[in-house]
């Protein structure tokens, strides 16, 4: 039987990637205003010394760790910089990740295996490292930013749906495993948000912008959630809620996503 223990989350340790922009960032500040310590990891030291000052300004707790999670060893050290400094992690929210649009055949390796380890590596890395302490004290939360891509395999985006798609199903495996105890895992499967994510997609080689670009919710509507999901646990949610009809659109509507997606696939390739 699911517990429905209350958890008080102030003072908290929350492990934070991808945390100098966009959803990471919103939800490191609003990890903070609700009373967690929160530990911002990602590549970029500069903007992550520039979050931790903007939240320590407001009264919040953070550190910072610069770890590049394309690398098992950035993780690894990573890790063991917290386990050292803080001795366990109590909330660990898998944000870092990043997409590429244009066809398949168009991608560069390097761009694929870096999405691959980031989107996919990372994740299971710092969940097998973090998970087993916080089973021992019974006690903690994992929640993994995916996408409704997972659900919606879509022309432009094959390893990023391909990716979003497995922590899917690493999420409900484990929150599976874990039921009947105080351990909870989520994923978050959001629609388009508005942050770099698009921007960063075009600025790869050979990569092209997103037709979504301009289109979603704010990455501070997804901190919002986030913060819900620790209150009240859950499996998954949706963002927008509307969205939980995605897995019944590509069953019922995935013929009409065939003939669609290629036209705006074909709208963006570059001269």
């Amino acid at each position: 039987m699911k517990s429905k223990q209350k958890v008080d989350w102030h003072n908290k340790i929350a492990i934070v990637t991808g945390a100098s922009s966009g959803i990471g960032a919103a939800t490191a500040h609003r990890l903070a205003e609700e009373g967690l310590h929160v530990i911002l990891l990602a590549r970029r030291l500069d903007r992550l010394v520039g979050l931790a000052a903007d939240i320590k300004q407001n009264g919040g707790r953070a550190d910072v760790i610069a770890a590049d999670l394309t690398q098992e060893n950035d993780r690894l050290g990573a890790y063991e910089e917290i386990a050292c400094t803080y001795g366990c992690a109590d909330v660990l929210i898998n944000n870092a990740g990043f997409g590429w649009y244009g066809y398949f055949m168009n991608m560069p390796w390097s761009t694929a295996m870096d999405m691959m380890q980031v989107n996919m590596s990372a994740v299971v890395h710092f969940t097998s490292l973090f998970l087993p302490g916080m089973q021992t004290r019974n006690a903690g939360h994992v929640i993994n930013i995916g996408s409704i891509s997972g659900s919606i395999p879509s022309q432009g985006v094959a390893i990023y749906s391909a990716t979003k798609s497995f922590l899917d199903s690493f999420t409900t495996v484990l929150y599976r495993e874990l039921r009947g105890s105080h351990v909870h895992m989520s994923v978050v499967r959001a629609g388009p948000v508005i942050t770099e994510f698009s921007e960063k997609a075009a600025d790869l080689l050979d990569g092209l912008h997103l037709p979504t670009e301009h289109m979603g919710v704010t990455a501070e509507a997804v901190a919002g959630r986030i913060w819900g999901l620790l209150r009240k646990p859950r499996r998954v949610i949706y963002i927008p809620t509307y969205l939980r009809v995605t897995p019944w659109i590509e069953l019922c509507f995935g013929w009409l996503a065939d003939r669609i997606g290629p036209l705006l696939l074909r709208r963006q390739l570059k001269p």
